[in-house]
């Protein structure tokens, strides 16, 4: 298993949540952007930078995928085509995609698109509270559990 972020829109306290897992398990890390971030010096823990465009990260993410990759992404789309390619997403904010919820959340995020598009202003996501880090880091700590307890 590899762990692959989505990482131009990563909130920063979850980058380091990964981060730390990443040392304390040996788990390879990835953060794919447009942009330059800052990754601590680790054996396990990389940056690629990806150049700028639409969906570049994603796409990138998509094709270096393997079955049982693990993905952090908020990007639905990106959820549901890594769903699909047999990986598994998990959000910053700690919800675990699976192919019984993504087509839901797709059906949703397609709805308040077109919402905005006829002007209706939908808001946007609440900011990330303890709440959120608390669930991310405990859904992150089961999936790796799992994966490390299968390895051994």
């Amino acid at each position: 298993m590899k762990i692959w972020v989505d990482a131009d829109a990563c909130p920063v306290v979850i980058k380091e949540i990964l981060f730390r897992a990443a040392d304390r398990t040996g788990i390879e890390l990835t953060l794919v952007a447009n942009q330059p971030i800052r990754v601590p010096a680790s054996s396990n823990i990389t940056f690629l930078q990806v150049i700028a465009g639409f969906d570049v990260a994603d796409n990138e993410i998509v094709r270096r995928l393997a079955p049982g990759d693990l993905v952090i992404t908020s990007d639905i789309p990106l959820a549901a085509e890594v769903i699909d390619g047999v990986g598994m997403v998990l959000s910053p904010r700690g919800e675990l995609f699976s192919e019984e919820n993504i087509k839901a959340r797709l059906n949703i995020r397609d709805f308040l698109d077109t919402m905005r598009a006829s002007g209706i202003n939908t808001g946007g996501p609440p900011a990330l509270n303890q709440n959120d880090r608390k669930l991310f880091a405990d859904q992150l700590d089961k999936i790796l559990t799992k994966y490390l307890k299968k390895q051994n």
